[in-house]
């Protein structure tokens, strides 16, 4: 078999792994929680269709892409939910990440290695209003999940209207001030409601 081929094939089957990693956030009936391969999906269909509420204009495909690719350390790095303990020392977590992005990416044919590490990088880093529209996105969704699944995964981590403003809020309006503004009253309406 070609060289190239065979080096794509065991990128994407080494992707595969991103279905075995389970995140924090529940699905919207809170009948399990779901894995980082269905966020990532999830997400790519968030950005498909909500691409017109970008605070810049935005390329989808090149969103698309990140948001395909953003989670694919999770498979040696592992999820760190934002809301959790271990979110609070982020250095660790980078350095699992990078050396993660190193073998991962470099499963691939040269091209494709520098590429996709390229769009990686730039959505870590929020360089770009593709990668600042893509990091809402990547937040929207568990909100939305929360919301859905009678707010599972914040009471799990005890989570206050402030820290949803301060982790998820300020980010959300940055690359995506619409949609923020929309999910607000619900998110508030949730808060105000008494819990036993």
């Amino acid at each position: 078999m070609d060289a190239r081929i065979e080096q794509q094939l065991g990128f994407l089957i080494e992707a595969d792994k991103l279905k075995s990693v389970i995140r924090g956030t529940t699905l919207n009936d809170n009948s399990r929680h779901e894995n980082s391969g269905e966020h990532s999906w999830h997400i790519a269909l968030y950005a498909l269709v909500m691409a017109e509420h970008a605070a810049k204009s935005v390329n989808v495909d090149r969103v698309i892409k990140m948001l395909l690719l953003h989670d694919l350390v999770e498979i040696d790095a592992g999820d760190v939910p934002i809301h959790s303990d271990a979110a609070r020392a982020p250095a660790a977590q980078d350095a699992a990440e990078q050396a993660a992005a190193d073998r991962i990416f470099g499963l691939l044919p040269q091209d494709q290695s520098t590429a996709f590490r390229a769009l990686w990088e730039e959505f870590e880093a929020a360089s770009s209003d593709d990668a600042i529209f893509a990091k809402s996105i990547d937040r929207v969704q568990p909100v939305v999940s929360n919301l859905k699944s009678g707010g599972a995964s914040w009471i799990t981590y005890n989570v206050t209207r402030q820290q949803v403003q301060t982790r998820v809020g300020e980010k959300v309006m940055r690359g995506a001030p619409a949609i923020w503004i929309a999910l607000k009253s619900h998110i508030d309406a949730w808060f105000n409601k008494p819990r036993s």
